[in-house]
């Protein structure tokens, strides 16, 4: 067992399994730790979705079945258009995302450049990111719109979005905004060079999402 892999357990079974014994499901746990990626990697493998940003460990609860549906819908739509145009892939969680040492992330949705013959295994086969997509819950809007938000656009994400399924709304975010551009009619994503945009229309979505297309 390496240094780090005795770190981490000591760390799992004392302050970090006192914070996660106190976290309830609709709340998020962090530690006093500064964590590292290897850090992280060391970690068992107990069911558990663990992130961390600067240092900072994040501990998601469960996702609701109205986060996966709109994860779902959205993987679909991007994935059939990339289809379409081609030079780049989408994947979902749960996916270890690398921004640098101390920040390891996994996008509900994300986006990156394919180069034709190239084999992708993990993140730093991919470099960078064109799109990352987080599905907001009351228990993470902190962490999406604050902490991750800063991340993603300190690391040259080209678009972040952000999904309130409860405003029906998508807060779009590009490396040098103060603020965000709040879309909720029709959202056009043009992260493809030379490729038509692709157009979601923000009503059907949300009403495929929380399923009143079917009443």
């Amino acid at each position: 067992m390496t240094l780090v892999q005795r770190s981490c357990r000591i760390l799992i079974n004392g302050s970090l399994r006192r914070a996660l014994d106190g976290v309830h499901h609709m709340s998020m746990a962090a530690t006093k730790e500064r964590w590292t990626a290897e850090m992280l990697r060391a970690l068992p493998d107990d069911g558990r979705r663990y992130e961390i940003v600067h240092g900072e460990l994040l501990v998601p609860p469960s996702p609701s079945f109205t986060h996966q549906r709109a994860v779902r819908q959205l993987l679909i739509l991007i994935d059939a258009y990339l289809a379409r145009v081609g030079r780049a892939e989408v994947m979902h969680a749960p996916a270890d995302v690398e921004l640098n040492p101390d920040s390891i992330v996994q996008p509900d949705l994300f986006v990156f450049p394919r180069v034709p013959g190239g084999k992708v295994r993990c993140f730093a086969d991919v470099g960078e990111l064109l799109l990352a997509i987080e599905v907001i819950s009351p228990s993470t809007a902190r962490y999406d719109r604050v902490v991750k938000r800063r991340l993603y656009l300190e690391r040259d994400v080209a678009e972040y979005w952000i999904i309130d399924c409860d405003a029906r709304c998508v807060e779009r975010w590009r490396p040098g905004d103060e603020r965000p551009a709040v879309v909720a009619d029709i959202l056009e994503w043009t992260g493809i060079d030379g490729a038509p945009p692709l157009v979601i229309e923000l009503a059907a979505y949300f009403a495929e999402v929380l399923e009143e297309a079917a009443e």
